[in-house]
């Protein structure tokens, strides 16, 4: 049996359902990995590249007005322990 899974940490999340095989059995794993092309990042950016990178992540959050809503619940849930 194949199945697919992701790595995080020391678990194993599996991306399919395996329902022939009850929890707490003992199984034997055997990897092989597949690796993802990923693109090489340009190393030598001119300061007008590198400035248009930061102005562009500085306003992905630009003019949303539910913001503050959103961020004074996360406080809010933060500190109820």
């Amino acid at each position: 049996m194949k199945v697919r899974g992701i790595k995080r940490g020391q678990n194993i999340e599996l991306l399919e359902q395996i329902n022939n095989i009850p929890d707490g059995t003992e199984i034997i794993i055997d990897l092989e990995f597949i690796e993802k092309q990923i693109p090489k990042p340009k190393l030598h950016l001119t300061e007008e590249e590198r400035l248009a990178k930061l102005n562009n992540l500085f306003g992905t959050w630009k003019n949303q007005p539910d913001l503050t809503e959103i961020f004074a619940e996360i406080d809010q849930q933060r500190h109820t322990y």
